[in-house]
């Protein structure tokens, strides 16, 4: 994690929106788009699932209803060897919108050279009723852990090639880049 450590019933996780004028902060999914075959990795053109969302000067995002958003988190993530996390809700109170579809950290995500946080959680977003305003650095969810019986035999990404470890914002194995559609 970057900075100072802050629980509160688990981790809190804040989004990322800021970055450099134009840079890539989100995709939007493109509505009705076609059917996936989860077993065709790389066979599928971002572009033609996916909006990129570009920053913003006031570093803000509004979540229109009932579409579905890939965000990040600010904080690069590493999971202890004898835990795994699950991202929840920070607290329902805070509006009707979700951030944890895909929420599974493994033992070991993350785990970066000499012991560096390497990975941001993706965060897979949908606002539900009415438009959500989001901004950066604007907390969005709370890692719980869980404690394994031990530490894991294997840690997450160590011996085969893993997709998300180290990862930043990124769509799913399935979609090439952009700059390869």
């Amino acid at each position: 994690m970057d900075g100072e450590l802050k629980l509160r019933e688990g981790l809190i996780v804040h989004v990322v929106l800021a970055g450099a004028p134009g840079a890539i902060v989100g995709y939007r999914a493109i509505k009705n788009g076609d059917v996936i075959d989860v077993d065709r990795p790389g066979g599928y053109a971002a572009a033609d699932f996916w909006e990129p969302i570009r920053a913003r000067a006031d570093k803000r995002l509004i979540l229109d209803p009932d579409e579905f958003y890939i965000l990040a988190s600010r904080e690069k993530l590493q999971i202890p060897s004898d835990l795994a996390a699950e991202m929840a809700p920070i607290d329902p109170a805070i509006g009707e919108f979700r951030v944890h579809y895909a929420g599974f950290f493994d033992p070991g995500f993350g785990h970066g050279p000499e012991g560096v946080p390497s990975a941001r959680a993706v965060l897979e977003v949908r606002s539900r009723d009415v438009p959500f305003l989001i901004e950066d650095g604007q907390p969005v969810g709370r890692l719980i852990f869980e404690a394994l019986a031990g530490a894991a035999d294997e840690l997450y990404g160590a011996s085969a090639t893993s997709n998300y470890q180290g990862q930043g914002l990124k769509l799913s194995k399935h979609f090439r880049d952009f700059s390869e559609s």
